[in-house]
């Protein structure tokens, strides 16, 4: 009888997603927990495993097909019925396990979507030699999710890598053996036939909203959005566009901040632990939305939820768009256990290890981008949370203080704030809450 595999939901929010890949074809034998797909959604692209067993009898959706529905039907196998749910499960492929990274491990990194399908030719009486290592398949090279992120970071061409694992596949072992710039020799031709021809490369893609601003084909290079990407502008645009906000300004003098920090270092200095002026500003954030807590606040259509504690994200840039890890209940940590928690969520975050619950949710965020030297900025909000806080750089600026002229360390700060959960009264409290706690900074701990 036939199976249907059905599309698998890799989240419990997620409603569709992109086929990336397929990794069988029509004709093919599947087994029980083998890697039959990749699937991409806006967070995340994870290999799943078939459920049932038997041949593969037809392919229903095509490879590189956005807007997938979950539980629509994406391949048929006929085979035995095994009583067991007809969906593949997701699971990350076993180098990604043994690098640490958990089964819902999120990826809103730049992976490459196929842009074309080759028709799948019908089963033969012999099948087809396994494909050379690196070799592609359709229009995409066969390699694991965690390879294709490891060449990425190394800036390696995976089309030169040879792959040791099944009929081929590229996997973490073969990039991590690899050298940029290294060439694979082409393989050689059966004897008999004549030497493939040589590659010849694709014609620049075409935007014809660019060309009718008179921006003409060939003098641009067209980078594919990724899901990541795609996710970042829908949500801003979205944010921009619907959440009634407003900025908040204020100058810190902050030079009492930089003579704690560097009191705090000295103590920690034999843990090996050093804490930031950015790891201060989480905490004296969450101290602050303690303090004043209609501040730490979303909207909702059904009322306003008024947060237990400060989940504080904090935007970490990350190739191909923007994350923001959490510090969970930041009020009730010490400044030392906000510094380790936050290297290693950045850190996670830039190689793209961290699971949806490490950077799902939060009550307020923080953008800082004082170490590029922008004196002030304003964030957009990243809903559902009711207001950002964005950080400029720390400098020496003058200063009045009474009638006399003098010199300190300042830092701009804005808060965005969506009006509908908290007002200009509300965000001008939170302020006033947070500003002296930088100043003063034993205050925080008081």
């Amino acid at each position: 009888m036939s199976i249907d595999i059905l599309m698998p939901a890799l989240s419990p929010t997620m409603e569709e997603g992109t086929l990336a890949k397929w990794h069988v074809k029509k004709g093919d034998q599947v087994k029980s927990g083998d890697v039959i797909a990749e699937i991409e959604t806006d967070k995340a692209t994870m290999e799943v495993e078939a459920v049932d067993e038997g041949v593969v009898e037809d392919i229903l959706v095509a490879e590189g097909t956005e807007g997938v529905k979950v539980n629509a039907p994406i391949a048929r196998l006929s085979g035995e019925d095994s009583g067991a749910s007809a969906a593949p499960a997701p699971k990350t492929s076993p180098e990604a396990k043994t690098s640490g990274e958990g089964d819902r491990e999120a990826v809103e990194g730049a992976l490459q979507k196929a842009q074309s399908t080759a028709p799948t030719p019908p089963p033969s009486a012999s099948p087809p030699p396994p494909p050379h290592a690196g070799e592609e398949r359709g229009a995409r090279i066969f390699a694991s999710p965690l390879a294709r992120r490891i060449a990425e970071q190394k800036g390696l061409d995976l089309a030169a890598v040879t792959g040791s694992g099944p009929h081929g596949r590229i996997v973490k072992a073969d990039v991590d053996a690899a050298q940029p710039g290294q060439a694979r020799a082409p393989a050689a031709a059966p004897a008999g036939q004549p030497a493939p021809a040589p590659v010849t490369a694709a014609a620049p893609r075409q935007v014809q909203s660019l060309e009718q601003q008179g921006i003409p084909a060939g003098s641009y290079d067209l980078i594919p959005l990724d899901g990541m990407r795609k996710t970042v502008a829908r949500r801003m645009t979205e944010s921009f566009r619907d959440v009634p906000h407003f900025p908040l300004n204020v100058d810190i003098e902050i030079d009492a901040l930089l003579a704690a920090r560097a009191k705090i270092n000295a103590m920690l200095e034999k843990s090996g632990v050093k804490v930031s002026v950015n790891d201060m500003v989480i905490k004296a954030a969450a101290v602050a939305l303690m303090q004043v807590r209609e501040a730490n606040a979303s909207y909702t259509p059904e009322g306003i939820a008024m947060h237990h504690h400060a989940d504080i994200a904090m935007a970490v840039a990350v190739p191909g768009g923007l994350i923001t890890p959490i510090i969970r209940a930041a009020e009730t940590k010490g400044l030392s256990a906000i510094a380790v928690e936050a290297k290693d969520l950045a850190e996670r975050a830039r190689t793209k290890k961290l699971k949806p619950e490490e950077f799902q949710g939060g009550t307020f965020s923080i953008s800082n981008l004082g170490m590029f030297g922008i004196k002030s900025f304003a964030s957009i909000i990243n809903e559902p949370q009711g207001a950002i806080l964005s950080v400029g750089v720390g400098e020496k600026r003058p200063v009045v203080r009474g009638d006399q002229l003098a010199i300190a360390t300042v830092m701009s700060v804005t808060l965005t704030c969506d009006h509908r959960v908290v007002d200009g009264a509300t965000g001008a409290r939170w302020l006033a809450a947070f500003k002296p706690l930088l100043e003063d900074p034993i205050t925080m701990i008081v």
